[in-house]
Order: C-alpha cells, then structure tokens, then sequence
C-alpha cells in the first residue's frame, strides 16, 4: 500500500474514532431529552427533531475539536478560523440526513419507539452523514497537507524559490 493509501486509512480510521466519540455522546444526549433515558422524564418527549438537532449539535462540537487537533492536524485549515465556519455548514448540510430519516421514520411509517428512533436516525441517517461529512471535511475544510517549512543555508524557507543573499 502506498504512502498516499496509508495515510488515507489512516485519516479514515482516526475520523472514525472521533465520530464514534461524539456520536456517542449525541446518542445518550438525544436519548435523555426524547425519551428520557436516566432520567424518568423526556424534556423535549413531544419534539424529535429539536432533541435530534440539539444533542447533535453538541456532538458537532466535540467532533470539531477532534478532527482539527487530530485527524486533520497535519493539513491546513482552508480559512483563518481554522475551518471552524466552513465546518459547521457541512454539518448543518449533512444532518438534513439523519433528521429526514428520523422525519420519515416518525411521519411516514408512524415508529416512534426508541429503537426506531435511533435505527432511523443514528445508524441510517449517519452513516449517510458519516460518508459525506468525511469527503467534504477532507476536500473543503481541511485541503491540503500542511508543508514543513525547511530552512537550509542556500534556499532558506522551502518557498521554491532560492534565498536572497544580502550584498556586503
């Protein structure tokens, strides 16, 4: 496997992990508020899609956080706030999916137990997210790998082109 292979599997793997993280984290939140998990009483028990967006937009946080410092640490961030901005469009984007899902499941088919909910939303719904999420982070929040900067006596900054010398 190639160095470019490797690092994809890699990237892959690691974004993996974080999303397991933060997915995990928004499963027992969205859980907690809808159907009142732990807890005895839903808060938010007459409103899916509220619960949904809210526990995912704290699992959303949590994501950023590890795909910047660790997934994505050795490509640059395609604007000045880090990708934070650009990031949190794809994931208002992409959660459409999971939040139709959920939609379809509690409006079409009328499944509104708590195995439904989470089939519908956190295992179709971000799968689909998942996969889209991955490419669009990859190909428009953080693009390109970060380049070293290489000083050496002739070149000085690995600019491309050869260093000034200054004229005595």
């Amino acid at each position: 496997m190639g160095r470019r292979w490797r690092r994809l599997a890699a990237e892959v793997g690691k974004f993996s992990l974080v999303g397991l993280l933060a997915t995990s984290v928004a499963v027992v939140i969205f859980n907690w508020l809808l159907h009142g998990f732990l807890q005895g009483e839903a808060l938010l028990e007459d409103k899916p899609l509220s619960a949904y967006v809210l526990a995912n937009t704290i699992g959303m946080l949590i994501s950023y956080g590890g795909t910047r410092r660790w997934v994505f640490k050795h490509r640059s961030a395609a604007t000045a706030d880090g990708g934070f901005t650009a990031y949190v469009v794809i994931n208002v984007a992409t959660m459409t999916l999971p939040v139709a899902c959920l939609w379809f499941s509690r409006n079409v088919l009328g499944l509104t137990d708590p195995v439904a909910d989470n089939v519908s939303a956190n295992v179709i719904g971000l799968t689909a997210g998942f996969v889209a999420r991955f490419y669009l982070f990859r190909r428009f929040v953080f693009s390109t790998p970060a380049q070293p900067l290489a000083v050496t006596a002739t070149t000085g900054p690995s600019t491309g082109a050869p260093a000034r010398r200054a004229r005595s």
